[in-house]
């Protein structure tokens, strides 16, 4: 047991004492501080000038000016039209020297009804001719109801929502506002799953074929036993990865919270972080585990097979396209937990951390089901377990050109010979 904890700290303190490690960290961290901060830093280089956009209006009809200038329809738009006497020339030249953002001519069709002709600078699909075209549509709605002898009152009693009252039969079912409360911690956990075993995973299998690759690993196993080495990797490497996480949550969380006056408050509410049941963050912490331990298993039991640092990514590359068809099931689930594919993947062990927890998170579902789930991760792992346990003990004597998941057999029949 000594050993076992020997070798979990000089794995744990060799890593958390890397450069990479440590400039990973840091530049992660300092991302996440400035996307918390992102609404003062761009205040800080925003103009203090008024930010709306001034437009000027040449009216040809002479009968729609007072609608765009007093009438509230570019209201809340960050849009303030000014009435233009002179020339289509002069103005055009008004707004190629910048003084203005732009000219808007409004015309009539044939069906005398208001259209308009928009001259800027810079036209973009998401520049201000976008709210100038829904003013424009307001306007001919006005106008247009207004022809048809329709007074305004109607009009807005039509344009009204319609009133629909819903009522859940089923009292088990969760309620829309509940699915949407924990949508962002299902998504957050999902993510951190994923990165954690794509990162992590790599790691320990990458370690794997480091030491064997410079010889360190006959040094290794002489002082203790391949069993012991691996499960001491993987054990190691699992904290240092929560290191970061708690690290990076944790400044996360403080600067959030830093700015609390503008968007902390918002941000964990449509995150989902509050008012969740407890019950879900003690899940999230086993699936998660449970996760890691499942591939970080084979993550070491697949790194034993290769002597050369060159040849990990291939033979890991299956295990990561698992992870990528499990986070994009997770991912679509979001939107449609319920369905059947959903449900059974639930079950498969190696889909199983995300996909269940995404269904305890959106679902009432019995404890049962995630019983059963858990259970069959649990068996998964210690049947993994065991084979990686064979695998590494002569995987790690394995050297030569190797990469292919035919070694297994070999080195399962080497492991028979120690």
């Amino acid at each position: 047991m000594n050993k076992f904890w020997t070798i979990v700290g000089h794995t744990y303190f060799s890593r958390v004492k890397s450069k990479s490690f440590i400039i990973t960290t840091i530049i992660t961290l300092a991302i996440i501080v400035g996307l918390a901060n992102l609404p003062s830093i761009i205040d800080m280089f925003s103009s203090d000038e008024d930010s709306s956009e001034n437009i000027l209006v040449i009216d040809e009809t002479e009968s729609y000016n007072d609608y765009l200038q007093n009438g509230g329809l570019s209201e809340g738009t960050g849009i303030d039209f000014e009435y233009f006497e002179g020339t289509e020339e002069v103005a055009k030249k008004a707004v190629m020297d910048e003084e203005y953002e732009g000219l808007l001519i409004v015309t009539t069709d044939e069906n005398n009804l208001p259209e308009g002709n928009y001259y800027a600078n810079r036209i973009s699909e998401m520049g201000e001719q976008v709210e100038i075209e829904q003013i424009l549509q307001q306007l001919k709605v006005i106008v247009g109801t207004q022809q048809a002898g329709m007074d305004q009152a109607t009009l807005e009693t039509i344009y009204a929502p319609v009133n629909i009252q819903t009522e859940q039969l089923d009292d088990n079912a969760r309620t829309a506002e509940e699915m949407n409360q924990s949508r962002g911690l299902v998504y957050v956990m999902l993510f951190i799953l994923y990165m954690t075993v794509l990162i992590y995973g790599q790691m320990i299998a990458t370690d794997v074929a480091t030491e064997k690759s410079s010889r360190v690993m006959e040094l290794l196993i002489s002082s203790a036993s391949p069993i012991t080495h691996m499960f001491a990797k993987i054990v190691g490497i699992g904290l240092l990865g929560l290191t970061q996480i708690i690290i990076l949550l944790g400044g996360g969380y403080f600067a959030i919270q830093a700015n609390a006056d503008t968007m902390a408050g918002e941000f964990f509410e449509v995150m989902g972080l509050t008012n969740n049941n407890p019950v879900i963050y003690i899940y999230a912490i086993v699936f998660f585990l449970l996760g890691y331990f499942l591939y970080a298993t084979l993550a070491a039991m697949l790194g034993s097979l290769v002597s050369r640092i060159e040849d990990v990514n291939q033979l890991i590359t299956p295990m990561i396209m698992i992870i990528v068809i499990a986070f994009i099931l997770a991912m679509t689930g979001l939107s449609m937990p319920e369905s059947t594919l959903i449900t059974v993947t639930s079950y498969i062990p190696f889909f199983a951390p995300m996909i269940m927890f995404l269904r305890i998170g959106m679902l009432n579902i019995p404890f049962w089901e995630v019983g059963l789930s858990i259970g069959i991760l649990i068996l998964t792992i210690a049947l993994f377990a065991a084979l990686a346990a064979r695998v590494y003990k002569g995987g790690v004597l394995m050297y030569g050109k190797s990469g292919s998941l035919k070694d297994l057999k070999r080195a399962i029949n080497l492991s028979k010979k120690e």
